[in-house]
């Protein structure tokens, strides 16, 4: 497939999954795209992400402790928690997922920010009501009917739990896509609460809400990402304009969630690896 064809699918996925694109119309567009059922088929395929690829960390990594832990408050929370074998305090990491919930990528996610030496908190933000489901058009849908309100207080609420138990009292968040969008979010509610933020490809909040933030920002960004950039640069321009502590990264020719190793035709390397030596570093300066 040339260039132009796959980007186009690209493109047309990103709005499928995140702007309530009907699902007929999708496959219909996309067959266009790849020319027959079956081709889009595994076009499709190869852009989303796969529950089946192999994790970067595995879950049996020697040099972690994991497990799975429930909030007494706020009720009803469960996320699963990666950290280093060292009994020393850490600074915690609240990872907070993609639309998608609390998946096997953000699952390793959590163990790579282990294995930078902290206490990585992967919340389901799905679990009040019973959790992630196996199904992605499922957890899609029920991100969208999440009161993101009442979900924002209660990660601030989990944020002051974690800091009672980290190094220094330190707590960073660090998310992707939807946890992106919620890192910006969470940054204008939490105030001295967060001490560190990292956003990747996260849509933002109004710009009229960055006098609220406090704890300083590193914002990732893929630069074919047209739908977030709609919201993004007014943000930016607005915390800049308000002398708050935001640091930029675009990354050229990257798409929406080149994070993540899951997705064949979306995953990009070269981008992956330096965002997360910056986020490393970024974490290191302000949490320790």
């Amino acid at each position: 497939m040339n260039p132009n064809s796959l980007q186009q699918a690209i493109d047309l996925y990103d709005r499928f999954t995140h702007e309530g694109m009907d699902r007929r119309d999708f496959f219909a567009r996309m067959t266009l795209i790849a020319g027959s059922a079956t081709a889009a088929s595994v076009l499709i395929s190869a852009i989303a992400a796969s529950p089946a690829a192999a994790a970067i960390v595995p879950a049996d990594d020697k040099r972690l402790t994991t497990r799975e832990m429930t909030f007494d408050k706020p009720a009803g929370y469960k996320a699963y928690v990666a950290e280093p074998l060292s009994r020393s305090p850490k600074a915690s990491v609240l990872v907070i997922h993609e639309n998608r919930g609390l998946t096997e990528h953000i699952r390793d996610v959590a163990r790579r920010a282990a294995l930078a030496g902290y206490r990585a908190v992967a919340v389901d933000f799905l679990s009040p009501g019973g959790g992630t489901p196996t199904n992605e058009d499922a957890a899609r849908e029920a991100i969208g009917k999440l009161d993101l309100g009442r979900s924002t207080a209660d990660a601030v609420t989990i944020l002051q739990q974690l800091a009672t138990s980290s190094r220094g009292g330190k707590v960073g968040a660090v998310g992707f896509c939807w946890g992106g969008a919620f890192v910006n979010r969470l940054a204008v509610a939490a105030g001295s609460d967060l001490d560190a933020g990292v956003v990747y490809y996260g849509p933002a909040p109004d710009p009229s809400e960055a006098t609220r933030v406090v704890a300083p920002l590193l914002i990732h960004h893929a630069g074919l990402d047209e739908r977030v950039a709609r919201t993004l640069f007014p943000w930016v321009d607005a915390l800049r304009a308000a002398d708050k502590p935001v640091t930029y990264q675009g990354y050229d020719g990257a798409n929406h969630a080149f994070n993540n190793d899951t997705s064949a035709e979306r995953f990009d390397k070269e981008a992956a690896d330096l965002a997360w030596g910056r986020t490393l570093r970024f974490f290191k300066r302000h949490l320790g």
